[in-house]
């Protein structure tokens, strides 16, 4: 059976996640598997020490207790409620333009399509006592009325300072008249967990209140997850169940090193499987939000990078596969004036191993804009080291927005010109040529068509796409059939779409 993913969005809230750091040293493993040939159990030369168990030797020891831990970070996790109205599409009849004639353009008086109210709850984390909380941007999204709700049962309205889609996370500010100082958590490092280290999870799961689970952190450095831009998560065993998710994942001293978002189950309950998003990155959105910005920038390295399969670690002499490949470097972007080359593997940032592309755009989002990155560099079997210099991805030409409304398979569809912002916002060659598809309605021609945000429109009809206002002009014209040609994900495909 398939594993499938139960996002919180779907979920009745959202909770916290408690790391207890299990002391001195985290050691490293590898685990292989193998099979088809017998296995011989050899001798070591050294015994190895055996750990015998032990029971409690006094009344302090049998007392010992997470209960310190809940008591300095429950008062931190508090409650996101989220409501947003919603219009439900009125009878398929009123499409069309008879009937709109006679009955105006929802039905006419009396039939106007209902509106249904969308509640949804989760869990968020104060950070700052000022009332500046954490937590999923799914948790908030599209709402309209934002309601904060303390473990004290104390309620109050919020405000959005900043979402982040592509993290899944978003700062809020609780509305106080009185300029209330609210308990939080201190933020941590995540770089500093080690797989073993215990872990507690507090939330509200499936609404029967505040409960806590406890468990370890069973992985680091989850980059495969599918849930966000920025895969790289935290995972634990600590339960988890719908109600959990949008949290906060703190150490014995009450630091915040993570924020939950998601859990693999095949019954929407838990299964031992939760991810945590690093506090190193919420740090970074947080700093942003309190400085003012509605959109988070962060470094571009302008170069497009390749996983490296066992098949090209044997090639390049490597004994395992590691580090990234340069397939590609943005002509004057930071890559290139640090002097990256086409070939080069990069096995380290700032002394962070690099086991894949999803590692290296985690470790590049959470370092600050105006700083600078060391890069460790596999250049024909020679170690180099290059600097760069942290920059955020420039907008060389204007976006130019425009929604194409005219009857086409791109009705419904907005498109912005390409830029290496662009580009790397919505994960697309900066090196392309052609207007990208920012957006599609959904039920537009343009969504039945099969577009998709981050497609980039080359060609239509054999005219070459320059601009969005070429886009805009050709379409204008009606025509029974269309010849499309986009880019997606690194292949070209040409369409023949109907007008």
């Amino acid at each position: 059976m398939k594993r499938q993913i139960a996002f919180a969005l779907l979920l009745l809230g959202s909770g916290a996640l408690v790391s207890a750091a299990t002391g001195a040293g985290a050691g490293q493993g590898e685990a292989a598997a193998r099979s088809g040939a017998p296995v011989r159990i050899v001798a070591q030369a050294q015994a190895q020490p055996q750990i015998q168990p032990q029971v409690p030797a006094s009344a302090a020891e049998v007392k010992l207790s997470f209960a310190p831990v809940v008591a300095r970070t429950a008062p931190a996790v508090v409650n996101v409620y989220a409501q947003k109205t919603a219009q439900q599409r009125a009878n398929p009849i009123f499409d069309d333009p008879f009937f709109r004639r006679f009955f105006g353009g929802q039905g006419g008086p009396g039939l106007r399509a209902p509106e249904r109210v969308q509640r949804s709850l989760g869990s968020g984390v104060i950070v700052d006592p000022s009332g500046i909380v954490v937590t999923n941007f799914h948790v908030i999204e599209g709402a309209d009325e934002i309601r904060i709700a303390l473990n004290d049962r104390r309620e109050y309205e919020a405000e959005v300072l900043l979402r982040d889609q592509r993290t899944d996370l978003a700062v809020l500010r609780i509305k106080s008249e009185a300029k209330e100082t609210f308990a939080s958590i201190e933020l941590g490092n995540s770089d500093e967990l080690a797989v073993g280290d215990l872990a507690l999870a507090i939330g509200d799961p499936f609404g029967v209140g505040q409960t806590v689970t406890q468990g370890i952190i069973s992985a680091l450095a989850r980059t495969q997850v599918g849930i966000s831009d920025y895969q790289f998560f935290i995972q634990t065993d600590a339960a988890i169940n719908p109600g959990n998710s949008g949290g906060a994942l703190v150490d014995m001293a009450g630091r915040m090193v993570g924020i939950n978002s998601a859990i693999y189950s095949r019954s929407g309950g838990s299964i031992g499987i939760g991810f945590a998003i690093p506090v190193n990155m919420v740090r970074v959105v947080v700093e942003q939000a309190k400085s003012g910005s509605k959109a988070v920038r962060r470094p571009w390295l302008g170069a497009k990078l390749q996983r490296v399969t066992p098949d090209i670690a044997e090639s390049l002499g490597l004994p395992r596969p590691t580090g990234v490949l340069v397939q590609d470097v943005v002509t004057q972007s930071p890559a290139a004036k640090a002097g990256l080359k086409v070939g080069d593997l990069i096995v380290a940032v700032e002394g962070q191993a690099i086991d894949d592309p999803e590692s290296l755009n985690y470790r590049f989002a959470t370092r600050p804009i105006g700083g600078k990155a060391a890069l460790a560099v596999n250049r024909g079997g020679k170690e180099v080291s290059l600097v760069v210099v942290l920059e955020g991805a420039p907008e060389t030409v204007p976006r130019d927005e425009v929604v194409v409304r005219a009857r086409s398979p791109f009705a419904g569809a907005t498109v912005v010109n390409l830029s290496p912002a662009v580009a790397e916002e919505l994960k697309v060659d900066a090196n392309a040529t052609g207007v990208v598809i920012y957006d599609v309605d959904d039920n537009s021609p343009a969504a039945a068509a099969g577009l998709k945000p981050g497609d980039v429109v080359m060609e239509v009809n054999g005219e070459k796409i320059g601009r969005t206002r070429d886009l805009e002009q050709l379409v204008r014209t009606p025509l029974r059939a269309w010849r499309v040609t986009v880019g997606r994900g690194g292949r070209t495909i040409t369409a023949l779409l109907p007008g």
